[in-house]
């Protein structure tokens, strides 16, 4: 079986299976899904809990061989698995069995931050299969005012649009800063309706703009939204060389992308390749398609000036340098 979070939430989760996977790539809302699942087993009589956080290394045989063994006290058992990202062909098939044929007395909650094609793999399969797959993909841009409304709908609040684009745009690219929104709205609202001077009041001081975000609109192309979030950073006080980073980061995986197409590759297989996962790999596309190897040398030159600048060590204003740089990554032509 396959649920979404608010599928899960709703009638549809409400009879717990023996195995369950929540994963995908929205943090909060495997958070989510992971407490309300805990809270179903505790209800359901599973008082005992047992937790592994599952990295490099990870011994699953042990696993394997202490979940067979029955509670000494016939208690029914929670057993958690907290994954740092995909297994190892080892983890994948213990995994596997253990959806197939989860321990009589315990059920089994796995979760993970996981991209699109590592949501392929045959263990998540067997998830879906034999127990419950719960999938969180990010909510991106687009669907954050849905999202919000459907949250405020759920504690029976309406939200005029204006009122509800500005709210979106004020915790764009941060869910929880959103759900924190959608729950002081609902703590601090009095008749049921939301409008523009609630939400500019309850989220004045909680706009929230981030480095990623940076870098994925300054990639994506968006040079108009990417300055307001530059701009937005430099009001919050945040360092240069934290901005810079980001972007850099970016540009050198879209240089050695770009080198790898020009040597012949699919960009899938140097998607693959450099671990560019799936909320990343659409910034990057477009920005291949106007960043030729030669500007991608500049701009990380450019950065290169950027970051002494931000040193003391090149005279200028980094922040200037950095809405050029922003621009350039966008597509504007800059001066040699």
């Amino acid at each position: 079986m396959r649920l979404s979070p608010d599928a899960l939430a709703g009638s549809a989760g409400r009879e717990l299976r023996g195995a369950y996977l929540v994963a995908g790539a929205e943090p909060l809302l495997i958070l989510e899904s992971c407490d309300l699942l805990r809270a179903r087993a505790r209800a359901a009589g599973y008082a005992d809990r047992e937790v592994h956080f599952v990295g490099k290394g990870f011994d699953w045989s042990g696993l394997q061989q202490s979940a067979a063994n029955l509670s000494l006290f016939g208690d029914r058992r929670l057993i958690e698995l907290k994954l740092d990202g995909p297994p190892d062909a080892a983890g994948g098939a213990a995994l596997a069995a253990l959806a197939q044929r989860p321990p009589e007395d315990a059920l089994l909650l796995a979760s993970a931050e996981l991209g699109y094609r590592e949501m392929q793999a045959n263990w998540v399969g067997a998830f879906e299969a034999h127990g419950v797959l719960v999938t969180a993909p990010a909510v991106g841009r687009a669907e954050l005012p849905g999202w919000i409304r459907a949250r405020l709908g759920r504690q029976r609040f309406t939200i005029e649009d204006d009122a509800l684009a500005l709210l979106a745009e004020r915790v764009e690219g941060n869910l929880l800063a959103a759900s924190q929104a959608v729950d002081r709205i609902a703590l601090l609202g009095s008749d049921g309706r939301v409008g523009l001077e609630e939400v500019a009041a309850i989220v004045a001081d909680s706009a929230r703009y981030d480095v990623f975000a940076l870098a994925a609109a300054s990639f994506a192309g968006d040079t108009a939204r990417a300055l307001r979030v530059l701009a937005g950073l430099r009001a919050e006080g945040i360092e240069p060389p934290l901005v810079l980073w980001a972007l850099v980061a970016n540009l050198r995986s879209a240089a050695r992308l770009e080198a790898r197409v020009r040597g012949g590759e699919r960009l899938e297989g140097a998607f693959a390749a450099e671990r560019i996962y799936a909320s990343r790999q659409g910034p990057m596309r477009k920005a291949l398609q106007r960043l030729d190897r030669a500007a991608l040398e500049q701009l990380l030159r450019r950065a290169a000036d950027t970051d002494r600048m931000a040193k003391g060590s090149l005279r200028g204003d980094p922040w200037v340098a950095l809405e050029a740089l922003v621009a350039g990554i966008g597509g504007l032509k800059l001066a040699a």
